[in-house]
């Protein structure tokens, strides 16, 4: 409802600022929006299993840079193209196995391990990388990887049957089909039964036998195999390793799982509500631009949601407690 909300506030506006040539509620802005928001929305998706467990991974920017850097290092060295991908997709996982491994063997909490592996994996991307972005020659790059093809906006030729479904760039489905393999996972598996139990009461669970230490590496694991397929987006997006280039987007990963009714004490989170705040910070951002609102704007706008979806979080909570 909140998505639809701002979606129809800014048809609105854009409408009448600009009448006729308004641009905001077509079909070319909604491809806009959707291959933006594919990125975020699949690291959000590894996002939302952390947080429903009661964690926190403050390094899956980086993380995220650091796979594409990988990728682009191994292409450029002349790796096949699926081994360079598996490379990329893998040192998400890795990293995500490392946040697990710390965080349940020196019992600290979730937020200081990531803050400091955030810094650890951009440190390790720009060795990677010499401290320079690095070039990928185009025959190196697979063709559905070149020229922004998982992110296409306009994707050439259309791949899927005219008329029937929208043609919407392979990255945008490819984020649906992993959405809709997690929600199974979570709502039919014991290891989603698991995740949840972690997060709502991590002393109860282990009174009830569940291995606490196993399931939180194997639930950092999992999101960093998110980032690590998120990776390949950013790799796409850019055609180039460049280690930066994920600095900040831990920011708007975490706002997607929180703005889509994702508690951060851990126990609430749902697939779909991800994909909504995904969609709802990249709405935001395309409105403002379309009214001509600079980026400081945007900025305040995520920001203020944020706020106010972590306050309605906590005003359920006392009322739960209560």
């Amino acid at each position: 409802m909140a998505l639809l909300l701002v979606i129809a506030l800014f048809a609105g506006l854009d409408r009448w600022k600009h009448g006729e040539r308004s641009a905001f509620f077509t079909l070319r802005n909604l491809h806009a929006i959707s291959v933006q928001a594919s990125p975020v929305a699949v690291a959000a998706l590894g996002m939302t299993v952390i947080i429903i467990a009661g964690g926190i991974d403050l390094s899956a920017g980086t993380a995220l840079a650091l796979s594409a850097t990988v990728l682009a290092w191994c292409l450029r060295e002349g790796a096949a193209p699926a081994l360079a991908i598996a490379a990329g997709i893998g040192t998400g996982a890795l990293s995500g196995l490392i946040n697990g491994s710390l965080i349940a063997g020196l019992r600290v909490i979730p937020f200081i391990v990531t803050l400091g592996t955030m810094r650890i994996y951009l440190g390790v991307a720009k060795l990677a990388s010499s401290e320079m972005t690095i070039q990928v020659p185009l025959a190196q790059i697979p063709v559905w990887l070149s020229n922004h093809g998982l992110v296409t906006s306009q994707p050439k030729p259309a791949w899927l049957i005219p008329n029937v479904l929208p043609n919407f760039a392979s990255g945008v489905w490819l984020a649906f089909a992993l959405a809709a393999a997690l929600a199974l996972v979570l709502r039919y598996t014991i290891f989603g039964r698991y995740v949840f139990a972690l997060g709502s009461n991590e002393s109860t669970a282990r009174l009830c036998g569940i291995n606490v230490w196993l399931m939180k590496v194997a639930v950092y694991t999992l999101g960093g195999l998110f980032v690590g397929i998120a990776g390949l987006y950013q790799f796409s997006r850019l055609s180039v390793g460049n280690p930066t280039s994920g600095s900040g987007m831990e920011l708007s990963i975490i706002a997607a799982v929180v703005i889509g009714g994702g508690s951060l004490n851990g126990g609430r989170g749902s697939v779909l509500g991800t994909l909504a705040g995904a969609a709802m910070t990249e709405t935001i951002r395309s409105g403002c631009s379309q009214m001509g609102w600079g980026n400081p704007y945007q900025d305040i706008a995520l920001g203020g949601i944020i706020i106010v979806a972590v306050t309605f979080d906590q005003i359920r909570q006392r009322g739960l407690r209560s």
